[in-house]
């Protein structure tokens, strides 16, 4: 085993996880799902079945990956943040054949206490800020916030916001990368 489990944590038959991994206490990870090299799985997390979490992952405590969430490398996921997997859920009927497919890009980082709404696409280093209800795709880079979710700005890939001038250009204050804002889309430019 090239990865850390605590003893309270359970893993299920048919998983693959990366080296370097660490799952901590009372975590559950179900069977087939697919956990990359140096993630970070805090206390009291199920990944439900048939997940796939890229690289150096970090998913933070009470928090549960349901079925049909597809998280890339380095993706940050807050406390307590939610995904859902079917639109219209009743105890009565099942919907297991419609879980909707949810994709967090590379990048991407959700705060403690959001919700995402499944059969959404999150940008590249979007960020999405505590609380706030994802009800539709996050543009890479996008500064979202509230109920529902409001893109309020940009933020490098460094999360700092990015003041764009007259020409579309903004800097990254701690890195210096330069971004272009052009048609409601920001690419990193250096």
């Amino acid at each position: 085993m090239s990865y850390f489990k605590h003893e309270s944590a359970y893993v299920d038959e048919g998983c693959q996880i990366g080296n370097g991994t660490k799952i901590w206490h009372f975590s559950h990870i179900m069977p087939n799902c697919t956990i990359g090299e140096s993630c970070n799985i805090g206390q009291n997390v199920v990944i439900s079945p048939d997940v796939i979490l890229g690289r150096n992952v970090k998913i933070q405590n009470n928090v549960s990956v349901y079925t049909g969430v597809i998280c890339e490398d380095d993706v940050f996921l807050g406390p307590s943040m939610v995904f859902t997997n079917v639109i219209n859920p009743r105890s009565h009927v099942n919907r297991k054949a419609e879980y909707a497919k949810t994709l967090i890009k590379k990048g991407a980082s959700i705060g403690a206490n959001s919700t995402i709404v499944c059969g959404n696409e999150i940008g590249e280093f979007a960020l999405i800020g505590a609380g706030a209800v994802i009800t539709k795709n996050i543009l890479p880079y996008a500064l979202v916030v509230g109920n529902p979710a409001r893109q309020i700005g940009w933020v490098s890939e460094y999360g700092h916001r990015l003041n764009f001038d007259d020409k579309g250009i903004a800097i990254c204050p701690e890195t210096q990368q330069e971004y272009q804002l052009s048609n409601n889309t920001v690419k990193r430019i250096k």
